[in-house]
Parts: C-alpha cells; structure tokens; sequence
C-alpha cells in the first residue's frame, strides 16, 4: 500500500500537481515511517511548492533515516537555499558531495548556494520594498490573495518573483509588468490604480441619466473604486504540458501491469508495460518489468532483447546504476535458463559479473555462485572416468614404490579428477604429503578418506601418522582409537596407540627435552580444551591442592570428572606427575 501511495504521489510530482503529490507522500509515510525516499520526495514536493519550511523538516528527516544517502544532502541544501540560509546550503552540499564527489546535482547546488552566499555579502543599493520579498512570508501573502494566487501556477511570474526576492532591486526591471505590480500592491497592503484611470472621474452608480427637465444635484466626491487590472493569461506550453501528461498515464500503466503481474495475467502485463513504453521511452524499468513477464513466461531471447534494451538505454540516460544492473541480473537469469540446454553457462557469469560491477547486489552474487558451482559439476561429470581415474591411481602407486613422491602426487590427483569418489586414491595421496612433509595437505587428504568411507582404516592410519608427526599425541592416538572400532586387530592402528602412548608417559614424567616440552606446551594452550580447563577457579584451585594440599588432593581425585580434566593437562604437557 505504501508502495502504491508512492507511485501516485511520483506520478502527480511528474505531471506538476505538487499539492497533490504532498498528499500522497504523507499517505505513503504514514505507511512506511522508516522509509527515507518517502521523506525525501515529499520534500521535494514541498520545495516545488516553495513550501520551503516544510522541505527543510523532510529533508532533515531524510538525512537522519539514512546518513550515507547523496540525494537527501540534496534536498536539505535545496530547502535552506530556498529559505535564503546560503551558508547552510554550502554545508548540506558539501557533505553530499563527500559521500558522492561525482554527483552533478550537488556540484550544480553547491555553485547556486556559493552563488548567493557571494550575492549576499555584497551590499546591494537599498530598496524600499526589500522587506516585502523577503522570507517564506511572501509566497504566503500572494497565494491567500484571491488577486494573485493564480499567477503562481504562470512560470514566468514566479521565475520575475523569486529574481526579485533574491535581490529586490531587481524589481525596477519588472515594474512594467501589471502582475508584479499588482503583487506589490498586495505584499504592501496598498491598491495601486488601474492604468489610464482619471484621477477626479465620478463613477455614476448606475447608467441611467437624469431626467432632461430634472438638473443633477451635487454629489459629494466619493472615493474612486478603482477596477483592479485583468491579468494576461499565461499558459504551459503544449509540448511540456503533453509531456507530463505522457509520463503520468506510463506510470498509470506500469502500475496496471503490476497488478497484472501478480495475477498471473501475463499477456495482458505485457500490453501495459508496452504502451507504458510507448507513452515514456526515458523510464528503463517498463523494460525491465516486460523483461520480468517473458522470463516467467519462458520467451528468453525475448526477455533478453528487453534487457539489452534497457541497458543501452540507461547509459544514454545516465539512469541509476541499480535499474542498469537489475537488467543484467535479469538477463543472466534468462542465460541460466537456456544453458540448462546448451551446457554452455559462460554467458550467464559474465552477464552476472558485468551486473555486480554496477551494483553488488547480493541476489546477482548468489546467482554468480550458483551458475559457477553447476559449470564446475557439469565439468567434473564429463571428466569422470572411473576406469581412466584407476590407471591414474596403479601409476601413482609405481612412482610411490620408486621414492618420486611428487610425480605419485600428481598421478593421484589426477586420478582424483576422474573419480572424486574414491577413497583409496586420498589416502595414498595423503601418504605423499606425509613423506614430503606436507601435513597440512596430507591431513586433509585422511580427513577427506574418512568421510567417503568411514570403515577403511587405511584413512584412520594415515590421520594418525599425520598427527603423530605434528606432536599432537593425544589427537592422534584418539584417531587410531576410532580406526580400532572398525578393525580391532589391526596392526598398524596398535603399534600407534602404544607410540602415541610412549610420547604421553615421557612427558608426564618429564622425560622429554626442554624445546619439545616448550613446544608441547605451546600447541596444548591453543586447545581451546586446555583453555577452558585453565581459566576454571575451581580447576586452579585443585592444580594447587595437589602442590600444597595433599589431603585435599586426595579427594579430588576421587572425582572422574576432575581426573578427566587432570590427565589432559598430564597429557598436553602442561602438568608432570614424578
């Protein structure tokens, strides 16, 4: 609702009824309190009023609901200037410009405001009637006088009136038009006579004349009624005027193929958002919107042609950014849609990239990574060869017997790309890693083993290898532990509990050397388990107990929970039992 109140209140701005626009924006407001554009249109609905007390109080909200906004900077400068606060003008501007440094509005701003401050600091040649001009109060007087209200809809009136207000003595060059006298008269509170008006003329009361025998008796002199000159009519050229009517009925019809849209009425969408175009060729979203129906519709070299459109026809425009890159994203989408046949998903990610380098959208990122994940699964489905990817793993084994661990890497990783499913082709890869002391490499190869098949305990061998070589006993001798439950008698999985177990009872009993207990140690405090066990007061207190307190030692080790606690930190090093 608050969407449609906007749209009436843009199409009543477009077609010069600001009244009516003010009306619709409060309406949208009352809606949607939050929403800074709201504020900043009906600012600029104020401001067209020269309303520019109320323009300055929505322009002021608009910054405070959205600091980093340009256009609310805008419409804050346009409202003090308006009020003739130049300086304050040159502020508001100015910090636009420092969000957008490229924004020719502002600049345009900036150099009006700076402008009038100059204007200001000169000393103009006094007026008498400079006081009439001035402020907010001027447009007040002429537009509750029934005499010069309709001159405020004349451009040309109100371009004489705001060059007066600006600098008053610039009303000498005006004077010869009756409007602005007749503006004078009412600024003034004085009537001013009627061109060519006699000044001792008697008006009769009426046009009957006295009898011929009957001589006129003297009448006092009356005060003259003089009749207030009839302004010329001032009208809005025919070409503006159809223009704005154009706009207004393209919105009316944009918003009818909205509600189309929603209804699933898609071809008569289409006729709306055609003739939208029709009326306004200088608003790219009838094309986007067209482009919408034809890609729920599946005509996709037609949404695409729409979408190229719009494109080429907002950088003409200079339209924003955004509307240019919600074509691209749209026509990428339509490129996904038809790859699905051809396979061929290039066009769609740089369709996607060239829209994200307009606007980072994150729905357009979102597509990006999905047309990139599904390319990558199409390539690994026609790469797969499980009967290719088995020669690749048989000569990677040939070149692990001769001791050329990197050329039985790249064998295996090739037999990887051939079947990214088998296990045995990780762990022997990881193998490699561990005999060219990659363990970060080699440990993720176990890892990956593992997952694929749970029961091979060749995986949970090479994990454990990997840990015992990195010094982390604890870990690996609780991988082996896992492989164990699957294979209890294998060989290889005990020989590596009880080397793990070796490690554990020579640092428990100190029988280690000073750089590898410092090392130990060091790994063992980024555990976050160690971590937590240290910075527990109650853990503090029994590490001391059993330094000073041997009763009280005594009954906690009577506690599992504690001794849990207590042998992991035997076990990381940081404490020795002698």
């Amino acid at each position: 609702m608050a969407d449609e109140a906007k749209a009436k209140g843009n199409a009543a701005f477009s077609a010069g009824d600001f009244s009516s626009a003010v009306k619709h924006f409060s309406d949208a407001i009352s809606l949607a309190p939050s929403n800074h554009v709201l504020y900043s249109n009906r600012s600029a609905a104020y401001a067209s009023l020269h309303n520019y007390s109320d323009a300055l109080v929505d322009a002021k909200k608009t910054v405070e609901l959205k600091p980093d906004w340009s256009k609310g900077y805008s419409r804050l400068g346009a409202a003090h200037l308006g009020l003739n606060q130049a300086q304050d003008a040159i502020s508001a501007y100015r910090k636009g410009l420092e969000i957008d440094p490229n924004n020719e509005p502002l600049k345009s701003g900036l150099a009006d405001a700076q402008a009038a401050a100059s204007r200001s600091r000169s000393v103009p040649p006094p007026s008498p009637f400079g006081d009439a001009f001035s402020g907010p109060e001027m447009w007040a007087k002429l537009t509750a006088d029934p005499s010069t209200r309709m001159y405020l809809q004349q451009p040309d009136f109100v371009k004489m009136m705001q060059d007066i207000q600006k600098n008053p003595s610039n009303l000498n060059l005006h004077l010869k038009d009756q409007r602005v006298m007749q503006a004078l008269g009412v600024l003034l509170n004085v009537k001013f006579r009627a061109p060519n008006a006699g000044e001792d003329m008697d008006i009769p009361e009426d046009d009957s004349s006295p009898p011929p025998q009957q001589e006129r008796k003297a009448e006092p002199p009356r005060e003259e009624k003089v009749r207030e000159p009839e302004p010329e009519p001032m009208e809005i050229p025919d070409e503006e005027k159809e223009a704005k009517e154009r706009k207004a009925e393209a919105v009316k019809e944009k918003e009818l193929g909205n509600a189309a849209y929603k209804k699933k009425n898609f071809e008569t969408a289409i006729a709306h958002y055609t003739k939208a175009m029709e009326l306004d060729d200088e608003d790219i979203s009838y094309l986007t919107n067209r482009a919408a129906v034809y890609l729920e519709t599946g005509q996709y070299e037609e949404c695409i042609k729409d979408c190229d459109k719009a494109v080429e026809r907002g950088r003409e425009l200079r339209s924003d950014y955004k509307m240019v890159a919600r074509a691209l994203t749209r026509k990428g989408t339509a490129l996904v849609k038809m790859a699905k046949c051809s396979q061929d998903f290039d066009p769609a990610i740089e369709t996607f990239q060239k829209a994200l380098t307009e606007h980072r959208n994150p729905d357009t990122l979102k597509k990006l990574n999905e047309a990139q994940r599904v390319k990558k699964e199409l390539e690994q489905q026609e790469y797969f060869d499980p009967k290719l990817a088995d020669e690749e793993r048989e000569k990677g084994n040939e070149y692990f017997k001769q001791q050329k661990y990197p050329e039985a890497v790249r064998h295996y990783t090739e037999s990887l790309r051939r079947n990214p499913n088998d296990p045995k082709a990780y762990s022997n890869r990881a193998a490699c890693y561990t005999k060219l002391g990659a363990l970060p490499e080699g440990l993720k190869d176990a890892e990956k083993c593992i997952e694929l098949d749970p029961t091979f305990t060749k995986g949970y061998t090479r994990k454990g290898a990997v840990q015992f070589f990195m010094k982390e006993y604890e870990k690996a001798m609780e991988t082996y532990q896992a492989g164990l439950k699957h294979d209890p008698q294998n060989q290889e999985l005990l020989d590596g509990v009880r080397r793990c177990v070796d490690q554990l009872n020579k640092a428990s009993r100190g029988d280690i050397s000073p750089e590898d207990l410092k090392e130990r140690q060091a790994k063992a405090m980024q555990d976050p388990e160690v971590q937590n066990i240290l910075s527990d007061p109650v853990m503090r207190q029994v590490l001391v107990d059993f330094q000073e307190n041997p009763k009280s030692a005594q009954e906690h080790m009577k506690n599992p929970m504690v001794m849990n606690k207590i042998q992991k930190l035997v076990n990381a090093g940081i404490v020795q039992i002698k």
